[in-house]
């Protein structure tokens, strides 16, 4: 079955396995609200990995999909995330193309790309703590990861992308 197919808390779990990387689970009430699910985890919402599909217009016909993710107390700067591919302005991907691309329900998506067509581009603020948390694929689980662990798996492109 292709990867896309597969439930994304699965998805992530078994590369966390495959890649030996400590991690904890956070069970909670169905959110996806960044600022709600922080409450609910237990933790600062400057720590929290809020992931954002975003299409980037690159040309007259060409666009580039990136998985946004900046702390949870900001927001995305469209014209900054624009400015790191080259495009003329940034938007955010419509709800059936995040869902699709990101294998994850909106509200849900983790902070990690599983798909080709979807580069992830994190926010330096974000890397400042030594843990962060994101939802895992699903409204009720979340993980705490390292920020280490994170850049080592996601392999994301980093700059100031938030406001």
């Amino acid at each position: 079955m292709p990867d896309n197919d597969r439930d994304p808390y699965e998805r992530l779990t078994d590369l966390f396995a495959e890649r030996s990387v400590l991690y904890r689970v956070i069970r909670h009430a169905p959110e996806g609200r960044t600022d709600v699910a922080s409450r609910l985890r237990r933790h600062p919402l400057e720590q929290a990995a809020k992931s954002i599909v975003t299409r980037v217009a690159t040309g007259r016909r060409s666009r580039r999909y990136v998985l946004a993710v900046v702390p949870g107390h900001r927001r995305v700067d469209l014209d900054a995330l624009a400015g790191q591919y080259g495009g003329q302005e940034a938007s955010f991907a419509v709800r059936e193309v995040a869902e699709r691309l990101s294998g994850s329900v909106s509200g849900a998506i983790a902070p990690l790309s599983f798909s080709a067509d979807l580069d992830v581009l994190v926010d330096d603020g974000l890397l400042q703590h030594e843990e962060i948390y994101f939802n895992a694929g699903r409204l009720d689980v979340s993980v705490a990861l390292s920020v280490a662990d994170y850049l080592d798996l996601a392999r994301p492109k980093v700059a100031p992308i938030a406001v």
